[in-house]
């Protein structure tokens, strides 16, 4: 959607120099940037590659200085470069309708402005909400419900009863419901422990491909409001994830963990059972957190078992000493057999 330089900087609140009719069509990075593409430079260092681009309109800094160009002046340049790109590369419309070889039934609640895509199956009892897109070979279980203009890239799978919200975009190959991992030793083998809960995922909420969040077993898994998860994120029974938090590609939460508000994990951060993960904390890549352990509100933390990022640095400094430690010690033995006992 074209938009102008004027339009953007109302929009985005933004304070405006240059040509207010600039057209603007697309975003793109300054060196692959068209004339009606936005770009964005987030510190003077990126100043003279905005100034070569071909670009005519850049979101910068408060008094930025970037010849020839439009500038939209604002406090946090990429944020505004990220809410003026949703504005401008709306989503792809669908067509509205049911596909002639997806599987509906009968009792299953379709609104005339959402569509399923081929191959899809849908099962009794499941409720779509209006405008939401559900596409090639999905599968929604009975009773599952999907709230108002979700997204369901193909091959989702929601097993029976798993609620979503309004704005969720699940991408392809997530399963949303299945069975916890609960089992109970006795009489010689492994019991399955209930998995009876249920999946509850708040509204605008993003998950990546091939993740998995799974069912509780006698209370819910629940994902809050705004929760972004990224590709390849297990999710385990119970957990409770709660609004605004950022999960990496790999992440693993083990069952019944408790994890707060705007938390964010890195890359393959690993949560044991029973772990309490408080608000405004955060585990680095590769962190792991034992079970049963409590993060503390705001606390950063790295390695395993995780510590705070000042201890790992401390620590992780003196392991990289190791080799040079160990061979003074063995010269110091040397130097030590050579002397006569008294």
């Amino acid at each position: 959607m074209t938009r102008t330089a004027d339009e953007l900087a109302k929009y985005l609140g933004a304070t405006m120099e240059g040509d207010p009719q600039a057209k603007v069509s697309g975003v793109a990075s300054a060196g692959r940037a068209g004339v009606e593409d936005l770009i964005y430079a987030n510190s003077e260092k990126n100043h003279a590659e905005a100034t070569a681009s071909a670009a005519r309109c850049v979101i910068a800094l408060a008094g930025a200085r970037i010849p020839g160009k439009t500038i939209l002046h604002t406090d946090d340049p990429k944020f505004a470069f990220a809410k003026a790109a949703e504005w401008i590369l709306a989503k792809r419309a669908h067509v509205p309708g049911i596909h002639a070889t997806a599987i509906v039934a009968p009792s299953a609640t379709v609104p005339a402005g959402a569509s399923v895509g081929p191959y899809a199956v849908i099962e009794d009892d499941v409720v779509i909400g209006a405008d939401s897109r559900v596409d090639a070979f999905c599968f929604l279980g009975r009773g599952a419900r999907v709230g108002e203009k979700c997204i369901l890239h193909p091959r989702v799978t929601l097993y029976a009863g798993a609620q979503i919200g309004d704005r969720v975009e699940i991408h392809s190959g997530a399963v949303i419901g299945a069975d916890g991992f609960g089992y109970v030793f006795g009489e010689g083998r492994h019991w399955k422990f209930p998995q009876i809960g249920q999946v509850r995922i708040g509204d605008d909420v993003e998950i990546g491909a091939n993740s998995c969040i799974d069912r509780g077993s006698l209370d819910d898994t629940e994902i809050g409001r705004d929760v972004k998860i990224d590709n390849l994120v297990q999710i385990a029974h119970n957990v409770r994830i709660g609004e605004h938090s950022v999960l990496a590609a790999q992440v693993g939460i083990s069952g019944s963990s408790a994890i707060g508000k705007r938390v964010m994990m890195g890359g393959q951060a690993g949560i044991g059972d029973h772990c309490t993960i408080e608000d405004d904390a955060r585990v680095g890549g590769q962190g792991g957190v034992l079970n049963g352990k409590t993060i503390r509100k705001g606390q950063t933390v790295w390695g395993t078992p995780a510590r705070p990022l000042s201890k790992f640095k401390e620590q992780y400094a003196c392991l990289a000493r190791l080799p040079e430690l160990a061979a003074r010690l063995r010269a110091l033995e040397r130097e030590g057999g050579k002397t006569s006992p008294r």
